[in-house]
């Protein structure tokens, strides 16, 4: 069973930074491809970034692009989220998760891990 343990959230002023990581317990073919979503209160999941752990294919959403970089550390089963120039509106509970294919990973279901969240909150 995959586990997927995210930390790294946090308050932050507007115009600020924050740093999410995910540990992941097995970094396989289960697991090539690992993404970010986010959730506001009474809104869907949305996605926000995806890697591989080859690093050969990353995404972002239009709206986090130019702010937000997606990276990993092999070594130590982790991928990062660094959130830039933060916005109120990128307030959520932002999620990890992981899949095998590099196809629809901007599609929640197609995930087939996910970590517990880590509540980001921008402050205006």
């Amino acid at each position: 069973q995959v586990q997927l343990v995210e930390s790294g959230g946090g308050l932050v002023q507007a115009g600020g930074s924050l740093r999410l990581s995910c540990a992941a317990s097995t970094r396989t073919f289960s697991t090539a491809t690992m993404a970010w979503f986010r959730q506001a209160p009474g809104k869907e999941r949305e996605f926000v970034a995806a890697t591989t752990w080859s690093g050969g294919n990353t995404e972002f959403a239009d709206s986090v692009k130019g702010r937000f970089t997606i990276s990993r550390d092999n070594a130590k089963k982790t991928v990062y989220l660094q959130m830039d120039s933060l916005k109120p509106e990128d307030t959520a509970v932002y999620f990890c998760a992981a899949k095998t294919y590099w196809s629809l990973i901007t599609a929640v279901r197609q995930y087939n891990y996910w970590g517990q969240g880590t509540q980001v909150t921008v402050s205006s």
